[in-house]
């Protein structure tokens, strides 16, 4: 028996737990992240103390920030190792509810460690305690709960043991993890109890790859073999399998079309002659139109979000048959798919050996080919910009960067316009490249998730791309940055705006309201002057070195000089304002965003009669 407070039972019992996969082991609790208070400075606060040769310390600026750190950490490790986020108990913990989501949203591990109120209750209520009349045992720790994947309240040290060995097999669970929290009331967690050795030993959880169920696969070989126009779409299941390879050979041997969503792309490098790009709303002209004339969609790690099937409006032949490869069978059943439940990589493996002499019709990959082709001219007219050019749009900016990096590189993004540009036209040379959050499409993930991503790629260049609405959500962990020299490189793109809801607006009759950062105008609305908002000086200000572009060359010199820095550098660059298009090719594919009824405006109006023109396309798959 040892004897420790339940906080330094923890932190002990933490660095002792291992994740292992295909041969590989990793430590699954890398690193914890703080922001200490009341609630948490005498608990967990004094154990990494006590223990700091065991557990990495690294110090935020904001709770929220703090988790999207740890998921850009999780998600660039391949889900084999997380961080822990400790907080104290009252707007600290409050604000983790975002973070916490996003990762559940995503599948991503990352144990949260909030302060709770005293379990004991000497004085009720304490300071930032939430008073609820009808029960007892309710804080504010309890916002938590459907937005983690696994919840425990820890009132006595001797229950910690069930649910931190619970913890740890939902954060190395491929199908449930995500968020994990346990609430920390702050008198246990400085309570001493004697705990029994073999809490402290190495455990290690293996991160199963289960098979598919036989009949499951004949019943997928019989339907690609009957298809005559395939297509696959990659989703992020594909990148947490790393099952890049296995995708790699089977559009080797059968030729099959492969699109990919937001989380998936990269699965295929954008060079091969099968990759055909993104698909959905942000996605290529070249891929929508396969789906739209597809009779079977192979969806391998996706879970069909509205984004990927154009609000249900964009796999539009009646014939057309589903066929999901994925690792919850929960996922697997959507669009009234035939299921293949099991792992990614196992379950491409098998279907690739199932397949073995099967190909595609030679005028359907030539068909395919040509469209990608032509896509591509209209990537590189999107990209191309003069050196003289001041104000160059999204797309100029991104091909100037286009133009510097290499599959080393990794390009982190989260909202705003970015995310469709990027999802459009993006090159990805790696399967680790494309970085862009968009199951939660969280603004303020980007500068956060970069850090975590440098913490894991330590060597690798890693950017953040984030719009002036974005960085005034969160710039804090600049800071961070800072503080233990992680060189993350910001790519900052002033347009005054909010330009991705400020165009969406405008397309749903709401005449862009309240989307640009101006002066008020004499009418009332937000068309005046821009602010005089200096977002550069603001991040040089926060410790920052800062280069301002104010041409294309400029930009290039300076995309450059980030690059080779070994300090955090932010690029400035100004572009087309808010109000204006981004430059990229318009939306390939329908999103659902609901448009007034009834309105006395013309633009309204005018969208309301396209918004019903649109919904007579969907399509509810029975």
């Amino acid at each position: 028996m040892t004897r420790l407070t339940t906080a330094q039972a923890l932190v002990r019992f933490l660095s002792r737990q291992y994740t292992e996969r295909d041969g590989e082991r990793r430590r699954l609790i890398d690193a914890m992240w703080g922001i200490f208070g009341h609630g948490n400075v005498a608990g967990i606060g004094q154990a990494l103390l006590e223990y700091a040769d065991d557990m990495p310390y690294h110090q935020g600026r904001n709770e929220q920030a703090m988790v999207h750190a740890a998921v850009g950490f999780a998600r660039q490790s391949g889900r084999l190792a997380a961080q822990a986020v400790t907080t104290s108990i009252g707007p600290g913990a409050t604000n983790l509810v975002t973070g916490a989501a996003l990762a559940t949203i995503n599948h991503l591990p990352v144990l949260l460690l909030p302060g709770d109120t005293f379990a004991t209750r000497p004085a009720d209520p304490v300071l930032q305690q939430l008073e609820v009349p009808y029960a007892g045992d309710v804080s504010v720790n309890d916002c938590l709960r459907p937005v983690s994947r696994y919840f425990d309240r820890i009132t006595r040290p001797e229950a910690l043991i069930p649910a931190a060995l619970a913890a740890m097999r939902v954060l190395a669970d491929p199908v449930d993890t995500g968020a994990v929290t346990l609430a920390l009331p702050q008198d246990v967690q400085a309570e001493a109890y004697d705990w029994p050795d073999a809490f402290f030993d190495e455990r290690v959880w293996g991160v199963r790859r289960p098979a598919p169920d036989p009949r499951e696969l004949d019943e997928a070989v019989r339907a690609v073999r009957a298809a005559r126009r395939p297509l696959l779409v990659a989703g992020g299941g594909v990148h947490h399998s790393r099952a890049e390879e296995a995708l790699k050979e089977f559009a080797d041997a059968t030729g099959i079309p492969v699109a990919s969503t937001q989380a998936g792309k990269g699965s295929l490098c954008w060079d091969h002659p099968a990759d055909v790009g993104g698909i959905g709303h942000t996605g290529t002209a070249t891929a929508n139109e396969l789906a739209r004339t597809a009779d079977l969609v192979i969806g391998v790690g996706t879970r069909y979000t509205d984004f990927t099937t154009a609000s249900g409006t964009l796999f539009g032949s009646g014939r057309v048959r589903f066929l999901n490869l994925n690792i919850a069978a929960f996922d697997s059943h959507k669009m009234a798919a035939l299921p293949l439940v099991s792992d990614a990589r196992t379950g491409l493996e098998q279907l690739t050996a199932g397949l073995r002499g099967h190909r595609a019709e030679p005028s359907y990959v030539m068909e395919y080919s040509d469209d990608k082709e032509r896509w591509e001219y209209r990537v590189d007219a999107c990209f191309t910009a003069d050196d003289d050019l001041a104000h160059p749009t999204q797309p100029q900016v991104l091909g100037a960067l286009d133009e510097l990096v290499t599959e080393d590189d990794i390009l982190i993004n989260a909202a705003g316009s970015l995310p469709g540009d990027l999802h459009k036209l993006w090159r990805a040379r790696s399967r680790d490249q494309y970085h862009v959050e968009y199951g939660y499409s969280c603004m303020g993930y980007e500068i956060p998730a970069a850090i975590g991503v440098a913490l894991a790629a330590p060597g690798r260049p890693v950017w953040a791309l984030v719009g002036d609405g974005t960085y005034l959500m969160m710039p804090t962990e600049i800071v961070t940055a800072v503080q233990e020299n992680i060189p993350v490189k910001v790519v900052l793109l002033q347009n005054h705006g909010y330009a991705s809801i400020g165009g969406l607006s405008a397309s749903v009759g709401g005449e862009g309201f309240g989307t640009g950062y101006r002066f008020p105008a004499a009418d009332g609305t937000y068309t005046g002057a821009p602010l005089p908002v200096d977002l550069a000086a603001n991040a040089a200000s926060l410790g920052m070195t800062v280069l301002r572009a104010k041409t294309v060359r400029d930009l290039r010199e300076a995309l450059a000089a980030a690059r080779a820095a070994d300090g955090p550098t932010c690029v400035y660059v100004e572009t087309e304002t808010a109000d204006t298009v981004s430059g990229a090719p318009p939306a390939q594919a329908w999103w659902d965003v609901p448009v007034a009824e009834t309105a006395t405006r013309p633009s309204a109006v005018k969208a309301r009669e396209e918004y019903d023109r649109h919904v007579t396309a969907r399509r509810r798959r029975l």
